[in-house]
């Protein structure tokens, strides 16, 4: 081998043992996750506001918000792909130009198809792209096999510090430079993430085209990926729970202000509900990273979704002030997106990473069409009835069908004549 060979970098293998090396690019996705996340989640306080402005009423807001959800989840499997093919720093470049953009343009629309091109389509495109399937993905191909389940649970809790650091932060603003200019800020924070981008630049075609050549046969097209996780049972389960869970937390972080005022608590206990929310979520997100490598992941999921029916029937029988409501938060943050680590785990489990961003980007569908449900029929239910309680009873039901389902899950590769083809 020639000494230039010796130089040149190593395009087929992108993991990197390297502590420092792991913990930067931790920080970099984190990081990424907690202003993309942290400012998606904080929409809902602007919500009230919004109907003040435009008087298109709860119903047609949420419809905006609700299709947001929607194309989040529509923008991951593409981005996935993108990123898995092109490279991860160029889809998160382009995905933060998008939120600036979407939410600097918000305050001055006044319709609902307005509000669905610049909350629903900009916004929550652009955090798609720069969000959790794309990540999630960069972090599984940049730390070594041993390092992942820890690794998505950093980065999941990165978006639960963001959510609980910039809720607090937009209700500080909005008292000091009205709604408005408070969501454009907002917006304008998340471009801090830009040198994240270089950190997680690159992409896996390379790392799988390695591994590929080591066993002697192709790398699946994406296509093929998907042919063969949709023909796996345990990914259409693992599929169908993130949808409950999709609409448990679209639900949670666009409607709780709503549910807070409806019971006669002050805005602020609002904001900080979704602060806790945020904080606990911390908690459970790093918790599940270390538990994903010592427990089945499946049952970590069963307990989950079981958590959470006990402690929303729990809360509608408490009486309804501030402690309830904050302890009720907590409950739901130490659960909110502690679903994320084993669920990618599992997905690199039983896939490996080359399409892993793809493979679980098409969850991320799921989990939003969840989310789409959870946040329109929010307003519908709460505009036909002057209540949110139906939604607490479906949320509780749905609860208990996905911590069913996740029971047969398989923790294992299918069979090897999928995994690998010719293309």
């Amino acid at each position: 081998m020639s000494n230039k060979e010796k130089q040149a970098p190593n395009p087929g293998v992108n993991i990197r043992s390297a502590d420092h090396v792991v913990w930067l690019v931790l920080l970099a996705a984190a990081g990424t996750f907690a202003l993309t996340m942290g400012v998606r989640q904080s929409m809902g306080l602007y919500l009230s506001s919004l109907n003040t402005t435009t008087g298109l009423g709860i119903a047609n807001i949420s419809l905006a918000f609700a299709f947001g959800q929607l194309w989040w989840g529509l923008t991951q499997p593409f981005a996935g792909a993108v990123a898995d093919r092109i490279g991860t720093g160029r889809v998160i470049v382009i995905g933060l130009v998008l939120i600036v953009v979407g939410t600097v343009l918000t305050p001055f629309m006044t319709s609902t198809v307005g509000l669905i091109l610049t909350v629903g389509v900009l916004a929550a495109g652009g955090s798609g792209m720069a969000g959790t399937s794309v990540l999630m993905a960069a972090s599984a191909r940049l730390v070594p096999p041993g390092k992942r389940g820890m690794a998505t649970g950093i980065v999941n809790a990165g978006g639960s510090f963001g959510q609980f650091a910039i809720a607090p932060i937009a209700i500080g603003l909005t008292a000091s430079v009205g709604w408005a200019a408070s969501m454009q800020w907002l917006g304008i924070l998340v471009l801090l993430a830009l040198p994240a981008a270089w950190v997680l630049r690159g992409n896996s075609k390379a790392l799988a085209a390695a591994a590929a050549a080591a066993s002697g046969a192709r790398v699946l097209t994406a296509r093929q990926a998907l042919s063969q996780a949709l023909a796996t049972p345990s990914y259409c389960f693992l599929a169908v729970g993130f949808l409950v869970c999709g609409f448990h937390v679209a639900f949670l972080a666009t409607h709780l202000p709503g549910v807070v005022e409806s019971c006669g608590m002050p805005p602020a206990v609002a904001g900080w509900s979704l602060a806790v929310i945020g904080l606990f979520n911390i908690v459970g997100s790093l918790s599940m990273g270390w538990a994903v490598g010592r427990w089945r992941m499946k049952s970590l999921l069963s307990l989950l979704y079981t958590v959470r029916a006990l402690a929303v029937l729990a809360f509608l029988f408490a009486p309804k002030t501030p402690a309830v409501m904050l302890l009720f938060a907590a409950v739901m943050g130490a659960t909110f997106l502690s679903t994320v680590p084993p669920t990618a785990g599992l997905v690199a489990k039983m896939f490996g990473p080359a399409n892993m961003a793809m493979l679980f980007g098409v969850l991320m569908l799921a989990h939003q069409v969840g989310g789409f449900f959870g946040v329109y029929l929010g307003g519908q239910v709460f505009q036909a009835t002057g209540s949110y309680d139906w939604l607490w009873y479906i949320d509780i039901a749905l609860a208990v069908g996905a911590a069913l389902i996740h029971l047969p899950i398989r923790e294992v590769r299918p069979a090897p004549r999928s995994i690998m083809a010719a293309t």
